[in-house]
């Protein structure tokens, strides 16, 4: 079974609902510009078997390792043009990382040898005018050129409708799924019932 990843959230009742359908990882975003970015934390009833993953574009050291500390990260994802001494550094002091890449036509695979040991996995996002996510589909015929070892989530406009071409994807590193606007009631609130149906849907 694939994992999920559910992120942007914030809204405590929301985060509460949605553990109970125990999605592997919930992410919360902390960047400024984003509809979905984490101000006060909320009071989160979440079980360990969930991990949290704290979602930063181009932070340095410093406010990291801060989140991390207020909020008990699990995972550090990376979403900006973060480099691979960036992440040797973040995973030295113990932490888990996620690195995000935008891919296009263009994109360049080679590039990610240099994070390769420093990360426990990858995410393959589109590529936008937005730093960060932007909430679009990227032709995942792309991913054939990805020749690594380090395993990936899959993220970039996915909603309900999508279930058949997930199940298509048989790249041996694709271990999950991150959906985020395409399962949303407004931004930071997700459609709780949306995703069980999804979950289901992926099942069978």
């Amino acid at each position: 079974m694939l994992q999920l990843k559910v992120c942007g959230m914030a809204d405590s009742s929301n985060i509460t609902e949605l553990a109970k359908i125990q999605p592997d990882f919930i992410g919360f975003i902390f960047h400024e510009t984003s509809p979905r970015n984490v101000v006060d934390f909320p009071d989160l009833n979440i079980p360990k078997t969930i991990k949290k993953v704290g979602v930063f574009v181009d932070k340095d050291i410093d406010f990291i390792s801060k989140k991390v500390n207020e909020f008990g990260l699990d995972y550090i994802q990376l979403h900006g043009k973060e480099s691979p001494l960036l992440c040797e550094k973040l995973k030295k002091e113990g932490l888990k990382i996620i690195k995000a890449f935008n891919v296009h036509d263009a994109f360049d695979f080679s590039q990610l040898k240099d994070y390769a040991q420093h990360c426990d996995y990858f995410l393959f996002d589109a590529f936008g005018k937005n730093e960060g996510g932007n909430g679009i589909l990227f032709d995942w015929n792309l991913l054939e050129r990805y020749k690594g070892n380090v395993p990936f989530l899959l993220s970039g406009g996915i909603d309900e409708t999508m279930v058949n071409a997930i199940k298509k994807v048989t790249h041996p590193q694709f271990m999950g799924i991150d959906i985020n606007s395409g399962f949303e009631i407004k931004p930071a609130l997700k459609n709780i019932e949306k995703i069980k149906n999804f979950i289901q849907m992926l099942k069978n």
